[in-house]
């Protein structure tokens, strides 16, 4: 690691990951017309944007250990968003969201922020 605080690079992150899932929601949301649809990928991104901020403070920390690997936090990550992701298909089935626009955006959101995480572990 460079021996930046992680302020910094968290800071970096959630923005990155801001306007990431801000311009894939504006697609998905495009292309879902419904109301119900529309919720359920907003419902998606606020949790993807949640989730990643928590999972790239962790990966963060296991980077930066004594024996600390970028590679184990980066899998740690992509772990915590895969766990996320089962969970909530489960959960929008009981809240009543439609499961295709629900499981599909924040699927992409997860993919999409997890490409720019390894770059940004470094920061």
């Amino acid at each position: 690691m460079t021996g930046h605080p992680i302020g910094r690079g968290l800071a970096l992150y959630a923005l990155a990951c801001l306007v990431v899932i801000g311009l894939a929601g504006g697609a998905f949301v495009a292309v879902f017309g419904g109301w119900e649809e529309r919720k359920a990928v907003l419902a998606s991104a606020m949790l993807a944007l949640v989730v990643q901020i928590i999972a790239y403070a962790i990966a963060r920390l296991i980077a930066a250990g004594p024996r600390g690997s970028l590679i184990a936090g980066w899998g740690v990550g992509a772990a915590i968003c895969f766990a996320v992701l089962l969970v909530y298909g489960f959960v929008s089935r009981a809240l009543g969201l439609p499961q295709n626009a629900a499981l599909l955006s924040l699927a992409t959101f997860f993919f999409l922020t997890e490409l720019i995480e390894a770059p940004l572990l470094t920061v």
